[in-house]
C-alpha cells in the first residue's frame, strides 16, 4: 500500500496511556496514528492534516472535549470528520445529547472493549475511503 493512501486518524487525550493503549488497539499500515494531548494540541494538528476520524476524550483539562468539538466543527474543512468521544465518566444521557448536538457519531465509554474501538474505528475510515477520488 502506498503511504499516499494511509489515512489519518487523530487520538486526543491528555493521558500518555490511553494514547499508548488505543495505539495498541488501531495499530495498522492502513492508518498514520496522530497524538494530540490535549484540545489545543488536537486544534493545531487539524490545521496541519486532514484526518479521517478523531477518537476525542471527553474529560480533559483547560479544553475538554466538548469543547474541542465545537471548535473543529467552525472550521469548514474538518466540519465533517467523524468525532467519537470517550469518557471513563458515566455515559450519561446529557452528555450524549451534547455529543450529538455537536455532530458526533458515536459515544464510548473505557475501558474500551479493542474489537469494538477497532469495529468503529474501521468502519468510518472504510467510509471515508470511499469518498476519496480513484488514485492512478
Amino acid at each position: 500500500m502506498e503511504s499516499r493512501e494511509k489515512l489519518n486518524i487523530l487520538l486526543v487525550n491528555d493521558r500518555p496511556e490511553q494514547l499508548l493503549a488505543w495505539d495498541s488497539v488501531l495499530a495498522s499500515p492502513q492508518h498514520n496514528l496522530v497524538h494530540a494531548h490535549s484540545g489545543a494540541d488536537a486544534l493545531r494538528c487539524i490545521l496541519r492534516q486532514d484526518f479521517a476520524v478523531i477518537l476525542l476524550d471527553v474529560n480533559m483539562p483547560e479544553m475538554d472535549g466538548f469543547e474541542t468539538a465545537s471548535v473543529i466543527r467552525l472550521r469548514p474543512r474538518s466540519a465533517d470528520i467523524p468525532i467519537i468521544f470517550v469518557t471513563a465518566m458515566s455515559n450519561d444521557e446529557l452528555d450524549q445529547d451534547r455529543g450529538r448536538s455537536l455532530g458526533t457519531v458515536d459515544y464510548i465509554c473505557s475501558p474500551i472493549e479493542p474489537a469494538v474501538l477497532r469495529a468503529k474505528v474501521g468502519r468510518l475510515v472504510d467510509q471515508h475511503r470511499q469518498t476519496l477520488p480513484p488514485q492512478r
